[in-house]
């Protein structure tokens, strides 16, 4: 089984509209409430409040405050889970000595606050769904949704406001049937980056696949647009103006990058026969590259932040292929990639830097001349191969690299082959 998420729009009433903000309301006081109890904990004894704790405080606090009784207990909890996670994430960059790590901060009323039904609160019939809450309202909150779920099929139901497009929806998590995973000895390797994805097989065949950058293509009218909008009084006409047409902007560039991702990594799976596909344990904040000279950061540096950070090309990129793999009988595996790309994947010398503008790798000792990406996606093949045992496929493999040495005058080369085939041109014709 695996777990997938559906997002759903949905179209209430004025009425029903006025109950969510309400319901929304409580929770966001309820957030502000504990995080003020936990922050207050940490900063002044270092003490950190647990989940349990807070969650076993809020019978006493409906008896307190009323209001806390018109929403669903399930929803109060996950408003405390979100919290705890919060905290969680802010312990665990703490731990690793991050030092931009900062504390949770508090929500502002002008945002609605998600309202999270975890595994109880809602009935789904008929292509309906209604959720409990014991406002006074009594106001009912039923939804059609045009898919039909079954209630042993759905996990958790949140419902939330789109801030860019000011619409209600709905994301329903449900359990989706899959094949069962059976390795079939064939694997594929996978370099991930802002400017191209290449992949390698144990044959030694290559795939590569330019990224799209819809970000590259909107970046000046965004930069225009916010010009301008930075030139008007807050909150006027004009302000607004401009402020909705980069909302627009930003929506078609996100949809855009989503639309390809989903494409690509499609295709990626459904063209290759290998059931293991190997990708690098990516860590976006690590790729930033900050600026060299007294803070300064180049176009180009700010052309890679914004492919790493703003649009989600690479974290989005793997959670598509891990799920889209489930589906398919397949996984992804993900393995440590650091000093992949500055180690020679012929002799294995590691060079002291690697910048990324250097598309091409040139070894001092061996004298290998290869591009850059199907360098790195062959030393992580190669890793896979060596820490998980699979001695029969690593030893066709490295009988692979062998391959590309060739004698000269009683001197052993290495071949100067650049570059692989395009992945463009394979789909739909060959297979790995």
């Amino acid at each position: 089984m695996v777990l997938l998420t559906r997002k759903i729009r949905i179209h209430p009433t004025k009425k029903q509209e006025e109950l969510l903000w309400d319901l929304s309301e409580t929770c966001r006081v309820l957030y502000n409430q504990a995080l003020v109890e936990r922050r207050y904990l940490y900063e002044a004894y270092n003490y950190s409040v647990s989940y349990t704790d807070q969650q076993n405080a809020l019978p006493r606090l409906k008896q307190h405050d009323p209001r806390y009784k018109s929403v669903y207990s399930k929803v109060l909890q996950m408003t405390l889970k979100k919290l705890d996670g919060a905290f969680q994430a802010f312990f665990g960059l703490r731990k690793i000595g991050d030092p931009t790590a900062r504390l949770p901060t508090f929500r502002g009323k002008q945002y609605f606050f998600t309202l999270c039904y975890n595994q109880s609160g809602f009935k789904i019939t008929n292509q309906t769904i209604r959720f409990s809450h014991k406002h006074p309202s009594h106001t009912e909150l039923t939804f059609s949704i045009p898919f039909d779920f079954t209630r042993s099929q759905v996990k958790q139901i949140e419902l939330f406001l789109d801030r860019y497009d000011d619409h209600f929806h709905l994301t329903v998590t449900y359990d989706q049937p899959a094949p069962v995973f059976a390795d079939n000895g064939l694997y594929q390797a996978f370099d991930l980056g802002t400017i191209k994805h290449t992949a390698v097989n144990l044959q030694m065949k290559f795939l590569e696949s330019i990224v799209k950058r819809p970000d590259k293509y909107w970046e000046s009218q965004i930069q225009s647009l916010q010009r301008r909008k930075d030139h008007c009084v807050k909150g006027s006409r004009r302000y607004q103006l401009f402020n909705q047409r980069l909302v627009t902007i930003n929506r078609k560039c996100r949809n855009q990058t989503k639309d390809w991702q989903h494409k690509q990594s499609k295709n990626f799976l459904q063209n290759t026969k290998a059931n293991i596909i190997i990708v690098g344990d990516l860590s976006p904040k690590q790729m930033v590259q900050k600026g060299r000279n007294k803070g300064k950061i180049t176009k180009y540096q700010k052309s890679i932040n914004r492919g790493v950070h703003n649009t989600g090309h690479l974290h989005r990129f793997v959670e598509l292929l891990t799920y889209k793999a489930q589906l398919l009988g397949k996984r992804v595996i993900t393995i440590d990639e650091r000093n992949t790309s500055k180690t020679c994947a012929v002799c294995g010398h590691q060079k002291a830097q690697m910048p990324l503008f250097e598309r091409i790798y040139q070894c001092e000792v061996c004298g290998i001349v290869r591009d850059r990406d199907q360098n790195s996606a062959i030393n992580i093949m190669t890793r896979f191969l060596s820490q998980h045992a699979l001695w029969t496929g690593y030893q066709s493999f490295i009988k692979q690299i062998d391959n590309l040495r060739y004698t000269v005058n009683g001197k052993t080369k290495v071949s100067r082959y650049l570059a692989g085939n395009r992945f463009s041109e394979l789909v739909g014709s060959h297979s790995l």
